[in-house]
């Protein structure tokens, strides 16, 4: 990781640079560990970060059951993109500057990993297979990895998991806001939500 000069200011401001690089060599990695594996394959959700072109950022939830993101290799990860609003903010994003941040958090045992990576967007995949009604792969090489510190994580429990995550041999049910007279003819023509 290289720090750049609004972060060293920072750093200097509250005498953190020592921390900081002591951090930067001893826990960022540009790899993904075997542990770092495990956690990220046992997430059902994260937080993704883009940025477009002007240097706008979004940042957005993704959901899944545990295993929607895969580790590919050591380098690389996939998840899926599920029908969404139809906006493609972050995808969108993605394919302009391919530039993600991703968070991935356990609020039962409070902890955190952090993935920077460079992202495409795959419509044709031999894996694609494997991610029902996906409508199609991110596919991110990794560039820095590292685990953050869990301390002002709130510690939660999941009490259900959505309905609405694709499940192979599912139906996946129709979220009521596609049923509203504002959106209901200008879903996409082979939407299941259409009359």
């Amino acid at each position: 990781m290289r720090y750049h000069e609004d972060q060293r200011y920072l750093q200097d401001a509250f005498d953190t640079r020592r921390l900081a690089d002591r951090l930067d060599e001893r826990i960022v990695h540009p790899s993904i560990a075997e542990e770092d594996k495990a956690f990220i394959e046992s997430r059902d959700m994260f937080f993704l970060a883009t940025v477009d072109a002007k240097g706008f950022p979004n940042c957005s939830y993704k959901g899944g059951d545990p295993g929607f993101v895969r580790v590919v290799d050591p380098n690389t990860i996939v998840f899926p993109n599920y029908d969404g609003n139809g906006m493609f903010l972050s995808m969108g994003n993605i394919r302009q500057t391919h530039h993600v941040g991703m968070l991935f958090i356990d609020w039962e045992e409070p902890d955190r990993l952090r993935l920077n990576g460079e992202a495409l967007i795959e419509t044709e995949s031999p894996l694609l297979a494997g991610f029902p009604a996906a409508q199609f792969l991110v596919r991110v090489h990794v560039r820095e990895i590292f685990p953050n510190c869990g301390r002002y994580i709130h510690q939660l429990k999941l009490v259900k998991r959505s309905a609405f995550v694709p499940r192979k041999n599912a139906i996946t049910p129709i979220p009521d806001w596609k049923r509203m007279d504002a959106y209901v003819d200008v879903l996409p023509t082979n939407d299941p939500a259409r009359p």
